[in-house]
């Protein structure tokens, strides 16, 4: 099996994971809208008090509006010791939940579930020092983001891939040195094309431990260059946003 047959068969195990989720999944919580803050004017970070529960970085949580009937899934983008729960949201244009989340009122409560994923960093290799190197494109960044605040002592970089620099959240929450943006529809980034070709360019490291999170086209063909550079599909973790 490719990689690229093993990105899809992942996928596919994960969604029907999280479809036996949501067959049993029981509202946990309400939490409170604390402030909404507008980084773009289609992206922002909804921030949640944060109900009595426990996550591991790189994990989701399913958000409803009280009296809607539709639920979605958002990954947390605040460190586990926050006091609060962030989550960095882009509005979809034929996403409900998206639009109506930016514009509810400070104090609206929420129905939150979870925390649901496998996603995380797993113990052995935090224990072992690996180094980390987090590919991400637009908001996909967002699990990656709560994972490097939530372990201090990581060894990592981030490459991350979006179309204007505007939208390079929480760049500045990263040491000097470990963030690289890639900008496709202007100059002004580290580098100015795709996030693939930036990383074709590079070469890769053989002891890195890669994670991989944003649309399926990137997911896909990052994790096919991995493959074809002789990274072992053990050191290769995929997460499909859209």
């Amino acid at each position: 099996m490719n990689q690229k047959q093993l990105v899809a068969t992942r996928t596919n195990k994960m969604h029907n994971k999280k479809s036996a989720y949501f067959s049993k999944m029981k509202k946990i919580a309400h939490g409170k809208i604390l402030d909404i803050i507008n980084l773009t004017e289609s992206t922002y970070i909804l921030r949640l008090e944060k109900p009595d529960l426990e996550f591991r970085a790189g994990q989701y949580l399913v958000l409803n509006i009280p009296g809607e009937n539709v639920a979605r899934e958002y990954s947390i983008y605040s460190p586990e010791d926050a006091p609060y729960l962030d989550l960095l949201i882009k509005e979809v244009t034929d996403g409900k939940i998206s639009k109506e989340l930016k514009y509810l009122k400070i104090g609206t409560k929420l129905e939150i579930s979870g925390p649901f994923g496998f996603f995380v960093l797993r113990d052995n290799r935090l224990s072992a020092k690996n180094h980390f190197t987090f590919i991400a494109t637009g908001t996909g960044i967002s699990p990656f983001h709560s994972m490097i605040l939530s372990n201090p002592e990581l060894d990592f970089e981030v490459i991350h891939g979006v179309k204007y620099l505007n939208e390079a959240y929480g760049a500045a929450d990263y040491p000097a040195g470990s963030y690289t943006v890639c900008t496709s529809r202007e100059a002004g980034g580290d580098f100015n094309g795709r996030l693939t070709n930036y990383l074709i360019g590079k070469g890769v490291r053989k002891d890195s431990v890669y994670y991989i999170c944003g649309n399926s086209a990137m997911v896909n063909e990052v994790a096919g260059f991995l493959e074809k550079m002789e990274i072992s599909p053990e050191n290769i973790r995929t997460e499909v946003f859209f």
